[in-house]
C-alpha cells in the first residue's frame, strides 16, 4: 500500500520512455478487436497454447517443474495430479480458468484473493486461503552458497490490514481517473509482492492478479499470449526491477520507475508477440498454400536450433501434418537438418 499513500502515484513524474510505452500499448489494445473478428480459429488455438504455457512458466519461475506432456494433460483435465508438483500445476490451472472465464465479474478484494489462494493450493496442501501467520522474508543465495535476506516483508500481524488498505486505496485511485490504469496496476502488484501476504504462493498469486487486473480493464492479450512466459524469459530483469523498486518501500521512499518500466515492457512484448503470431493473416492473404508459406517463413526466421513445438507455437491454427510437411520439404531441399530424432526432435537451419 506504500505506493498509494501520500498521493505518491498522483504526484509521480514519468519520463518519456514510460509515456511511449503507454501509447504503444494503447495502440495494440485497439487492434485486438479487429483480430478477433478476422481470425477466430487462429485465436482459439492461441488460447489453448497460452493456458498451457502460463501454467508451466508461472510454476517454473518458482522452481516447480513438470513435463510439458503432463502439464498439457493436467490443463486439459485428462489426468489427475500424481505428486506435489503436479498438484501445484492443477491449482494454478483452476484459478487461471476462473479468471479467463469470469474476470469481468470478479471484484478485486481481500475475499477474492483469499479464495484464489485457497484454490491455488487446493490439491497440493489444502492449507491455502489464509494470510501468513509467521514472518516470511525474500532471500537470495550468494555465489558462496550463503543466503541473506534481500527484502523484509510486512510483518504477519500487520498483513490483514495491509491487504485491506491496498485494495481500498487501489480502487480509490482507479475511480478517481487521474492516473493511467496501467500505472495503478503496476503499483498494486509491486505492493502486493512487498507485502508478500502468503507463506507459499505469493509470486504465483501476483501473476494471476496481474491477469485479473488487466482483463478487467480490457487488456486481454494474456488470453492469447502467456504473460507468465514473457516474464520467465526475462526473469533476471524481473527480479532486478522488483528489487530496485522495493528499496525504501517501508518508508514510502521507493522509486516506482524500475518496476513500472518492466511491467509495461512485459505487456508490450506480449502484444508484439500477439501481432507476430497472428501476422498479416487476413481474408486477402488466405490464398491457397498460405499456411505452408507461413510455416516456412517462421522456420527460416529461426536463429537457433528449434523443436516442433517452437514452430507450432508461432503458427497457431495450422495443423501438425502441415507443419511436418513443410519441415520434410525444407529438409529435402537442404535448408534445414534434423539434429535430434524421436519425440523431442530438433532441427537446425543450414547457413549457405
Amino acid at each position: 500500500m506504500m505506493s498509494f499513500r501520500n498521493e505518491k502515484l498522483e504526484k509521480a513524474s514519468w519520463p518519456n520512455s514510460i509515456i511511449s510505452l503507454l501509447t504503444r500499448i494503447a495502440e495494440y489494445k485497439g487492434k485486438q478487436a479487429l483480430f478477433e473478428r478476422q481470425i477466430p480459429e487462429i485465436l482459439k488455438a492461441m488460447k489453448e497454447t497460452a493456458v498451457i504455457q502460463s501454467t508451466e512458466a508461472s510454476n517454473r519461475i518458482e522452481g516447480i517443474h513438470v513435463s510439458t506432456r503432463r502439464i498439457t494433460a493436467l490443463v486439459q483435465e485428462k489426468s489427475e495430479p500424481k505428486n506435489r508438483s503436479e498438484a501445484e500445476v492443477a491449482g494454478y490451472r483452476d484459478v487461471l480458468k476462473l479468471i479467463h472465464e469470469s474476470a469481468q465479474y470478479i471484484p478485486v478484494n481481500e475475499n477474492v484473493i483469499l479464495q484464489f489462494h485457497r484454490d491455488l493450493l487446493n490439491y497440493a496442501t489444502g492449507a491455502g486461503g489464509s494470510w501468513k501467520a509467521s514472518e516470511n522474508y525474500i532471500r537470495e543465495t550468494l555465489p558462496s552458497g550463503e543466503t541473506r535476506v534481500r527484502f523484509q516483508t510486512v510483518p504477519a500481524v500487520m498483513t490483514p490490514d495491509a491487504m485491506k488498505e491496498l485494495t481500498e486505496r487501489y480502487e480509490h485511485v482507479k475511480n478517481q481517473g487521474t492516473v493511467n490504469e496501467l500505472l495503478i496496476m503496476a503499483a498494486y502488484i509491486l505492493d502486493f509482492l512487498c507485502i508478500h501476504p502468503f507463506p507459499d504462493g505469493s509470486g504465483r498469486m501476483a501473476r494471476l492478479l496481474t491477469l485479473l487486473l488487466l482483463y478487467r480493464s480490457g487488456y486481454e492479450v494474456g488470453r492469447y499470449i502467456s504473460l507468465e512466459k514473457v516474464i520467465e524469459e526475462d526473469k533476471e530483469h524481473y527480479y532486478d526491477a522488483l528489487h530496485r523498486s522495493s528499496l525504501g518501500w517501508h518508508e514510502g521512499k521507493h522509486v516506482l520507475l524500475p518496476w513500472t518500466e518492466f511491467f509495461l515492457t512485459m505487456l508490450l512484448k506480449a502484444y508484439q508477440r500477439f501481432e507476430d503470431r497472428v501476422g498479416v493473416v487476413s481474408e486477402a492473404n488466405r490464398k491457397r498454400g498460405w499456411k505452408e508459406e507461413k510455416v516456412q517463413e517462421v522456420v527460416l526466421s529461426m536463429l537457433a536450433d528449434f523443436s516442433f513445438s517452437d514452430i507450432q507455437e508461432r503458427c497457431p491454427g495450422i495443423s501438425r501434418p502441415t507443419i511436418q510437411k513443410v519441415l520434410n520439404r525444407l529438409a529435402r531441399q537442404d535448408m534445414i537438418v534434423c539434429i535430434e530424432y524421436g519425440r523431442n526432435a530438433r532441427w537446425r537451419k543450414i547457413i549457405l
